[in-house]
């Protein structure tokens, strides 16, 4: 038997629809199995603009090595910042994963 899906209701703003998604199941509204992945291969990921204070010989190291690298050094932040979030958010999952099935 096919699940029967709600329909979904007509939003007067963005603000409307972003509180009512915040407190509703999208599965009881959409089909998530006949979804198919979209290519938006000129879609750039939005940025924003920081000033981070660094220890000046750091800052040598990391364009020493970006130069070795031959990649910016601003580029090179990112990546290695990027690898560490990556890993600590996968330590936060493993650890919370873990606490749930105690």
């Amino acid at each position: 038997m096919l699940p029967e899906f709600k329909d979904t209701p007509n939003f007067e703003s963005e603000d409307e629809e972003r509180a009512f998604w915040a407190t509703h199941d999208s599965t009881e509204y959409i089909d998530w199995g006949k979804a198919e992945a979209v290519v938006l291969p000129k879609l750039k990921p939005s940025t924003k603009t920081i000033s981070l204070r660094m220890p000046e010989m750091m800052l040598n190291e990391l364009r020493l090595i970006a130069n070795k690298r031959d990649v910016p050094y601003q580029s090179l932040i990112k990546v290695f910042l990027k690898e560490r979030i990556d890993q600590e958010m996968e330590r936060f999952v493993s650890a919370t994963v873990t606490s749930s099935s105690q």
